[in-house]
């Protein structure tokens, strides 16, 4: 306990699955926790929760798409926490297709707009906040391990990911080379059991059913299981604490095993 007593984080997607999960832990070491999303009452509920478990947290509405929304949530932060030390570009959706040519472009730009637009304004928004207090920082961007492989129906998916991973890794040399103590990484999760999956189905807007995670993991993750977003949650905060003080650039894959197969 206390990795991260007196930072300051920001979370996006953080009302549910791998966001929520990263919220709970990161305030249960010690941060004040910014929660943003889009799921109000979700977003509330977790806050409340957090607060009643002895935590510091506040939750804001934010379409991480639209930059206006970034600079009031970035205002609301410093207004709120003086600070910001570590950020979680983890909102995104997924969206499956039967095939790539069944996909409409409004999906496709849908998508690109949250999984890859959402990181992009964050890290720059993020930077100039961090940049601006001078304490350095971790920026954390999720990933997939469908930015590292490809996969049949999720083509358009695995682009944004990709995008991220590499995007990443940019943003790290760059923060590097500015010497302002700012580290940036990737996490690559697995087959985890988040609401991700109900888009990731492969119907307009997600409409059929999701797979079988426990059947999918049994046959494609080497630990035959599926994985948990406390998992996840627990790579994030070593992503943000001082214990990975000497990583950036890096992808972090929890995956039990699925990319070595």
């Amino acid at each position: 306990m206390g990795k991260l007593t007196g930072k300051v984080a920001l979370i996006t997607g953080a009302a549910s699955g791998i966001g929520a999960a990263c919220a709970v832990l990161l305030a249960k070491e010690g941060a004040a926790v910014a929660l943003t999303d889009i799921q109000d009452a979700k977003g509330a509920d977790l806050t409340a929760r957090i607060t009643a478990e002895g935590g510091h947290a506040r939750y804001f509405h934010h379409d991480v798409t639209r930059e206006e929304a970034w600079v009031t949530v970035m205002a609301d932060v410093a207004a709120a926490f003086g600070r910001l030390d570590i950020l979680v570009n983890n909102a995104g959706i997924g969206i499956g297709a039967p095939s790539i040519t069944a996909m409409s472009l409004a999906d496709f730009q849908r998508q690109q707009a949250i999984n890859v637009d959402g990181v992009f304004l964050g890290v720059k928004h993020g930077l100039l906040a961090m940049r601006a207090a001078g304490h350095g920082g971790s920026i954390i961007n999720m990933s997939s391990v469908a930015g590292l492989k490809g996969a049949p129906t999720l083509a358009a998916y695995s682009a944004t990911k990709g995008a991220v991973r590499l995007f990443t890794k940019a943003v790290a040399l760059e923060c590097a080379g500015a010497k302002d103590g700012v580290r940036v990484n990737s996490v690559h999760p697995g087959i985890i059991e988040t609401p991700i999956w109900l888009g990731i189905a492969g119907a307009p807007g997600g409409a059929n059913a999701p797979p079988d995670l426990d059947a999918l993991s049994a046959m494609a993750v080497p630990l035959g299981v599926k994985g948990q977003p406390e998992d996840i949650a627990q790579g994030v905060l070593w992503l943000a604490s001082e214990e990975s003080r000497y990583v950036t650039g890096a992808e972090l894959v929890i995956d039990g095993g699925l990319t070595i197969r």
